[in-house]
């Protein structure tokens, strides 16, 4: 850098104005790999050299001498400073991105003996005296103070202001040495960063910018407030008295391209900052300057006699002020960019390249005349490619200024030719934060420069909206509507065909319904809309929608064909529960907790709204529909979202009875499940006891209830008819049956059909089918069997509830306890016996749920605790052999695959979820653990029940562990003998098992925690290794269960598997086996009557330690 005190400008070449000098070249992610755009120079020159040389021409003129103890006593430097910035500036000119200097962050170096005259002594970081005390022990309404006092130093001893302002950035790095006034007059800042290098607390790698907490956190915000209000005070005289912002410019060069870490950072954070601060003062400069040359253009226009020359003068004087200011400040950013950003925007700690990334934005924004040109984009558009999320983040959030500005947007057609297709693949970026961003800036693209993207780019972007994260998916809903769902101010209204006007957002509403039918996902309505429905008013609209389906298209409108009136019909339904309850769909989850509590007023309110418009509505949206059961399944769920005191206070009884009347016409008509399984569920809902409207729901539930009875009856008594004058029923015969028992099932899950007595029905019915009996179709024993399951829970639930009369509480718990046992029983011989697939997986169903529900939880309540249902040994057995045998099986390459695999996923959650809730030993699920690895389809809810087990009781999991590694080992050596082979894909499937069971399935990092655990895993594992023994003869030798690879001739080797897995315990795991002993143990060489040297002895010893 400059000497001090010389008056010599700081000034660099322009930098380079093209993209093809090579990108970052430290790290970098896989995904530099897909910019085929540019290409990259393998070749650069290590910067450790570059800088062993520049040490060395540093001290080429340093004389030493040795005082009279030839200890160092003196040193004479001589100025060399102002040749070094030239052999930088030079360097720099030449090509400054051509050296790596992504400079790594080693260890502090060993400790030298520092130079005698100029010991750095200890200085406490605590001085609450000095500028690093004050600013962390300040508050941000201080700094102002803190600033002027500095300059007021400054002033009266410029040397003393700046050797405080220097001691400032040292002790911010962490740094306990001190500077002193000798230091600075003599010594070189590189001998000087290197004095300080050695004051470095070596047992602490944190210092101030990055250490956790409040304190430090606020000290980060205060140190970049001190810098950046420093040179805004001093914008009018002392950064241009060519001394303190060249020191200070000098040292902070020197500190970021230090090895320590600490000085790297907060010097780049604080060179950063000047630069932001000098853009500030170029910009009031540039403001000055407009001012001064339109006063002059004034003056010098004005006629002769009314001309004042003198001002003419001072305006001249001034503006000519004015630009050389401008100069140097200019001067200032062009060598501070070159010497600090160029070097440090790629170096090795991603937060350092976050801040050169975030603070470029900063400068191209504020002063896009100096910054914003392709040399410096290049920067940005390099680190798109960036590793580390972070970077990435800060280049996207400094591109999206830019791109919204017009001004701005014909400096970046360049970059966005280069650049376009990175930014557009990061939307699929595995940071979140990242894709969000880089969603929103596309957002702004397409807002401000639409011909950028293409097609297949906005298609990219509209996928988003089914994805599973929330803030992606709204971030590309956002982008729906600016691209596709945007009012037209211009269009004409539209009229139905009795004259109605069609409300604005008409023409929104069939673009989103053919939107959502071109994305194929027909099935993810609940996904769109909750991306669309906080920044979309269309979505709450609900008199569009119901006008949409309710009156008849104008002239020139087209009606909505069936499958648009279906997808409207969902998309509508999907936004009442959406508003209702302000609940994400399953799958996704609430970006913060706070959403949930501030939608609740909202979605209180939407409730009240979308109530009052479709307690009208609805009946005729429905009696409209009615003979369509997937437009009339979805219209059935709206009621259970309604505010039901509506209906009383606003007078709407007429409503409430033309909606029941309407359900039990459905329910009379229909036999599709879904259809009746809402009209249940609505039923329940409107038949909810402290609502007003009660005593009306509930006399047509009853009337629905005792259709549906009746109607099963009379259909039994003549199945029952047919079936004793042995005659066969006919198809519709037992469609009537089917369809009978399925509305009853499934009313019986939603309504309490206890009074009807429909167990002594029914329950005998299954028997007969268990027993081979001639009896019902097999989908009629299905409903017999969920009936009979719902019967159970109901009267569990009903004696809950009547415990107050206790002669009629204990006949029904003694009735409760007869029919659990006698249905349990049943269920159990029908999945051991039965081979019919419906039967055993409806009964294995119905016996998991009935265990967790009279568990032992059930005996918190003394009077229910002869209820409680403890599975035995042979129960779990069965379970298990299910799940073995229907749900492990290989994979089918079928169409039905889906179907089965979601039916096979219940089963396995139906049996996890017993061992979860404890109904069922943790060692039960020995047999589900060993699956991970291999049924890839499963994992999740296999890891899963691994942390729920884990939470419970790690000691316990940790067995369980370990015994289904040892059932897969026995299975292997079942199937290969004793000779297994250790490439064989069984073995290394348990291999990978051990490895995500010790890894990342198993107990975390904190040792001291598992430790009990642990040693029980490994526990059981050795017993297990160890017995039985391969030669009961010979106690010595290898167990049966250690594994062999090959024959060999030396014994030694057989003990090859033990010494691999204890010097994992040591080292770690390690693929490379370790040298084998060539010697018994010292047991065995006894008892054989052999000697050993004291030498094997101790070896020996050594070899046995620890085991």
């Amino acid at each position: 850098m400059l000497r001090r005190g010389e008056k010599r400008r700081l000034r660099m070449d322009d930098p380079p104005g093209d993209y093809d000098t090579p990108p970052p070249t430290s790290p970098q992610s896989s995904m530099d790999q897909q910019s085929s755009d540019m290409e990259w120079e393998e070749s650069c020159v290590p910067v450790q050299q570059s800088r062993e040389a520049k040490s060395s021409n540093q001290l080429q003129n340093t004389t030493v001498e040795p005082n009279c103890n030839g200890q160092l006593c003196k040193i004479t430097a001589t100025p060399v400073r102002k040749a070094r910035l030239s052999n930088v500036v030079n360097s720099e000119r030449n090509s400054p991105e051509n050296t790596i200097v992504s400079t790594p962050s080693p260890a502090p170096p060993r400790r030298r003996h520092p130079l005698k005259n100029y010991v750095t002594e200890q200085y406490s970081v605590y001085d609450n005296s000095s500028l690093f005390g004050i600013i962390r022990n300040g508050k941000s309404s201080s700094i102002q103070r803190t600033v002027d006092e500095w300059i007021e130093q400054y002033k009266n001893d410029r040397n003393t202001g700046l050797l405080a302002i220097m001691q400032f950035f040292i002790s911010a790095s962490g740094c306990r040495g001190k500077l002193t006034s000798e230091m600075l007059n003599n010594v070189e800042y590189a001998a000087i960063i290197r004095q300080m290098t050695e004051e470095f607390d070596e047992e602490n790698g944190e210092y101030p910018i990055m250490m956790s907490g409040p304190q430090w956190k606020k000290f980060r915000s205060n140190f970049c407030d001190f810098v950046h209000t420093l040179v805004k005070k001093c914008q009018y005289s002392i950064i241009y008295d060519q001394y303190l912002m060249d020191n200070v410019i000098s040292l902070l060069t020197g500190l970021c391209d230090s090895q320590v870490r600490a000085f790297r950072h907060t010097a780049t954070l604080a060179a950063v900052k000047v630069m932001t601060a000098l853009v500030d003062v170029a910009l009031i400069l540039s403001i000055n300057l407009d001012n001064t040359f339109r006063q002059y253009e004034v003056e010098r226009q004005k006629t002769r006699d009314k001309r004042a020359t003198d001002r003419l003068e001072a305006l001249l004087e001034k503006r000519k002020e004015l630009e050389e200011n401008m100069d140097e400040i200019k001067n200032m950013l062009t060598y501070t960019f070159k010497s600090v950003f160029v070097h440090r925007y790629r170096d090795t700690v991603p937060e350092i390249r976050g801040i050169c990334m975030a603070e470029l934005g900063i400068w191209m924004k504020r002063f896009p005349q100096h910054f914003l040109d392709d040399s410096c984009l290049k920067y940005i558009g390099w680190n798109l490619f960036d590793k580390d999320g972070d970077v990435r983040l800060k280049c996207l959030q400094a591109l999206q200024p830019l791109y919204a500005s017009e001004k701005l947007k014909g400096k970046l057609e360049l970059f966005t030719s280069k650049f376009k297709d990175r930014i557009v693949s990061m939307i699929l970026d595995k940071e979140l934060e990242v894709a969000v961003q880089a969603v929103h800036l596309i957002i702004i693209i397409q807002k401000y420069q639409r011909e950028i993207l293409s097609d297949k780019d906005c298609e990219n972007v509209y996928e988003l909206v089914f994805s599973s994260h929330q803030a992606v998916a709204q971030a590309a809903g956002e982008f729906l509507n600016e691209r596709l769902f945007k009012l037209d101010e211009t269009t004409p209204a539209l009229r139905t065909r009795r004259g109605k006007k069609r409300l604005p957002h008409t023409p929104l509403v069939r673009d989103l319904v053919q939107f959502f039918i071109e994305s194929e996902f027909h099935e993810h309505g609940a996904y769109l809309v909750d991306s669309l429905i906080d920044s979309n008013e269309m979505m709450k609209d609900w008199e569009c929608m119901t006008d949409l389906l309710l009156e008849n298209p104008g002239p020139s409108e087209e009606s909505l064909n069936d499958l648009q009136e279906v997808s409207l019909i969902e998309l509508m339904t999907c936004c009442i529960k959406q508003a209702a309850t302000g609940e994400p769909p399953i799958g996704r989850l609430p970006i913060r907790k706070t959403t949930i509590a501030k939608g609740t007023k909202q979605a209180q309110d939407d409730r009240v709204r979308l109530t009052e418009h479709y307690i009208h509505t609805l009946p005729l949206l429905i009696e409209k529909y009615i003979a369509d059961p997937e437009k009339i399944a979805n219209l059935l769920l709206i009621p259970q979202y309604f505010n039901l005191e509506i209906y009383t206070t606003s007078r709407q009884e007429k409503s409430l009875e033309e909606l029941l009347r309407l359900i039990q016409i459905v329910v009379e008509r229909h036999t599709e499940r879904e259809v009746l399984e809402n009209c249940a569920k609505t039923l329940e809902v409107l038949c909810t006891e402290h609502h007003a409207i009660y005593s009306r729901c509930d006399v047509i539930r009853s009337t629905v209830i005792d259709l549906l009875v009746n109607n099963l009856l009379e259909v039994l008594n003549v199945y029952e008819t047919l079936n004793a004058a042995e005659e066969e029923p006919n198809k519709e015969e037992e469609f009537a049956l089917v369809s009978s028992l399925k509305k009853v099932a499934i009313f019986h899950s939603c309504h309490n059909l206890g009074p009807w007595t429909l167990w002594e029905t029914l329950f005998p019915e299954i028997q007969q089918a268990k027993d081979h009996i001639k009896s019902m179709p097999p989908e009629a024993i299905k409903h017999c069997i969920s009936t009979c399951h719902h019967s159970i829970l109901w009267e569990l639930n009903q004696l809950e509830n009547s415990f107050g009369r206790e002669t009629s509480a204990a006949q029904q718990l003694k009735q409760l306890r007869k029919h659990l046992d006698a249905y349990l029983l049943l269920m159990i011989e029908l999945i051991n016996t039965s081979t019919v697939a419906i039967f055993r997986e409806e009964a294995y169903t119905s016996v998991c749920d009935l265990l967790i529900v009279f568990s032992k939880k059930l005996g918190d309540n003394p009077l229910l605790r002869p209820l409680v249902y403890q599975p035995n040994l042979s129960l779990q057995h069965t379970l298990n052999n299910f799940i073995q045998t229907y749900v492990f099986v290989e994979q089918e390459n079928d169409d039905q695959i889906v179907e089965e695999l979601h039916k096979r996923r219940c089963h396995l959650t139906g049996f996890c979820k017993l061992v979860v809730y404890n109904v069922l030993p943790i060692k039960a699920a020995a047999d589900v653990f060993k699956h991970y690895v291999k049924h890839s389809n499963y994992c999740d809810i296999i890891k899963k029940t691994m942390g729920t087990a884990r939470d419970m009781n790690r000691v316990s999991c940790a067995r369980t562990m370990a015994l289904s590694l040892a059932v897969l080992f026995r299975d292997l050596i079942r199937d290969d003998g004793d000779r297994i082979d250790r490439q064989s894909h069984e073995f290394l499937s348990v291999k990978e098992l051990a490895k995500r069971f010790g890894f990342s399935l198993s107990f975390g990092l904190d040792s001291l925690k598992n430790r009990e655990a642990i040693s029980a895993l490994h526990r059981d594992v050795i017993i297990f290794a160890a017995n039985p023994l391969k030669k009961p003869d010979d106690p010595t030798g290898p167990p049966h269960r250690i594994l062999t690879m090959e024959k060999t001739s030396g014994r030694g080797e057989e003990w090859q598997s033990l010494l691999l897995y204890r010097n994992s315990l040591v080292q770690g795991e390690t693929g490379v086996p370790p040298q084998t002993a060539r010697r018994a143990s010292r047991r065995r060489r006894d008892q054989a009557g052999e000697h050993a040297d004291h030498n094997d002895d101790a070896e020996s010893d050594e070899d046995t330690v620890g085991y």
